[in-house]
């Protein structure tokens, strides 16, 4: 997957960079993908990451594909195009690298979830879950203090590298980023802020609106039905996950994927279902994308539009 990230860049040197925003506690390299079109202005952003749980496989897998996906059309496609002209897409494709390389190792790591950072004290287990370790209700709800289990919240919020890199990314560019999409598997969701009960942001329910259009677009590549709710709705309730500090920040947009399937492979997703797996989550990430970019650029556009008719208004009735 590095050498995939380093020959992006050179095959497409006019929309792609990269850029290394963190390291991992094993000092591996945090390295996202910067795709559009380049602008001397600031532009807006959607954020995407991959593989921040180690087993989740297929997760790396969609943002390879995503990537494929929107490099091979935007130089046909005009709405691509148009997107790559307003929007800058960073995308990790493996945010967990410690713990992915890891899961590769043999037979008895590949269900390993975590970061690969010692505990603390006298504890001998590694790791700690890098979806409960960001400052969002750290520690309340779906948490572990016992290290050794697989949703060990870390001694304190952002003890991890990986989630203070993030963190720090996020935070320098609140201002730009639309949207935030946060890849994993599995359970065929949608899921929208909070993880914590009984709290929804103000804007839930265009949320739901645009995560149901999601699922729908989904459902008509290959037929496979997607739930959209909040956490504690349909799945368990968790603090500290990525997704709700996105929009605890003013990431208006903020979205956990968890793809295929409902239980029956898990984590072990077959390899025959890779590709179909990808196909549709692109098309669901695809309606997210476009109805951000269309609500903060059509909105732009249409107020320009006015303002040019009111100044043309004002010079004719002098």
């Amino acid at each position: 997957i590095s050498d995939w990230i380093q020959q992006m860049e050179k095959d497409h040197p006019d929309v792609v960079s990269r850029m290394v925003y963190g390291t991992t506690y094993e000092k591996r390299n945090i390295t996202l993908l910067k795709i559009g079109l380049n602008n001397t202005m600031p532009k807006k952003a959607i954020w995407m990451d991959c593989g921040i749980h180690a087993r989740e496989w297929i997760s790396p897998a969609f943002c390879q594909h995503f990537v494929k996906e929107i490099l091979g059309s935007y130089k046909t496609d005009e709405k691509m195009r148009e997107m790559f002209k307003n929007l800058d897409f960073y995308i990790t494709p493996v945010l967990n690298m410690d713990g992915y390389v890891y899961s590769w190792k043999d037979n008895s790591t590949r269900l390993w979830r975590k970061s690969r950072s010692p505990g603390p004290g006298n504890c001998t287990c590694f790791g700690t879950d890098l979806n409960r370790n960001f400052y969002a209700n750290w520690g309340m709800v779906g948490i572990s203090r016992n290290c050794c289990s697989d949703i060990y919240s870390g001694e304190r919020a952002l003890s991890e590298p990986e989630a203070k890199a993030v963190t720090d990314f996020l935070s320098a560019n609140r201002n730009n980023i639309l949207c935030f999409l946060t890849i994993h598997s599995h359970g065929q969701l949608i899921l929208v802020p909070y993880g914590y009960p009984d709290i929804i942001p103000p804007n839930y329910d265009e949320l739901m609106q645009v995560g149901l259009a999601a699922a729908k677009a989904i459902k008509d590549v290959h037929g496979m039905d997607y739930t959209v709710e909040t956490p504690p709705n349909v799945l368990y309730a968790n603090s500290g996950s990525s997704r709700d500090f996105a929009r605890l920040i003013g990431i208006q947009f903020s979205f956990t994927f968890e793809l295929r399937d409902k239980g029956q492979h898990g984590f072990t997703l077959p390899e025959a279902q890779i590709q179909p797996t990808c196909e549709e989550a692109y098309q669901g990430a695809l309606s997210i994308i476009t109805y951000v970019h269309d609500k903060t650029f059509a909105s732009a556009a249409y107020t320009e539009t006015a303002t040019l008719w009111i100044t043309l208004w004002a010079i004719l009735a002098l």
